[in-house]
């Protein structure tokens, strides 16, 4: 599906990637276009399932979260519908950032964020722990940040 992007829908996403409050007229501008144009080409991007949404990027460290764990977990059981309620489970917790099915020691991967350790032990012990199913839960701690890298890479 991306080898139906060209040159200048490559370009345009990278501009809204970089900033998704820049105006039409400014791409348009950078581009060397009109706005009909690229307001054409933004619109098919977003109808054809390129541009997904758009988002501000909040720090996480001012609205209070200064703890932030990946968290590995095992399932007990693989059968599909305990897969498919850790699954529902987990995404009605918010302190869940994201979560990822993984091939390896371990058949979940957790980002969570906490305010601090605290918080984040309550976390495990009251609401990870809830969930049924769950085998093992190991958990690693982020102590700098060295690379978050907001924009895609277009190939």
């Amino acid at each position: 599906m991306a080898n139906t992007l060209d040159a200048t829908d490559k370009r345009i996403i990278h501009k809204l990637q970089e900033n998704g409050k820049e105006t039409i007229k400014e791409i348009a501008d950078h581009l060397g276009m009109s706005t009909t144009p690229v307001y054409e080409r933004i619109k098919k991007l977003e109808r054809d399932g390129f541009i997904e949404g758009y988002t501000a990027i909040v720090n996480k460290e001012k609205m209070g979260f200064q703890l932030v764990a990946f968290c590995t977990v095992s399932l007990e059981s693989h059968h599909t519908e305990y897969i498919e309620q850790f699954e529902a489970d987990v995404k009605s917790l918010p302190e869940i950032m994201e979560c990822y099915h993984i091939a390896g020691m371990f058949d979940y991967l957790l980002k969570i964020y906490s305010t601090d350790m605290v918080d984040y032990q309550h976390f495990i012990t009251h609401k990870l722990a809830a969930i049924s199913n769950i085998g093992r839960v190991q958990s690693s701690f982020i102590m700098t940040e060295v690379k978050n890298e907001k924009v895609m890479p277009i190939l």
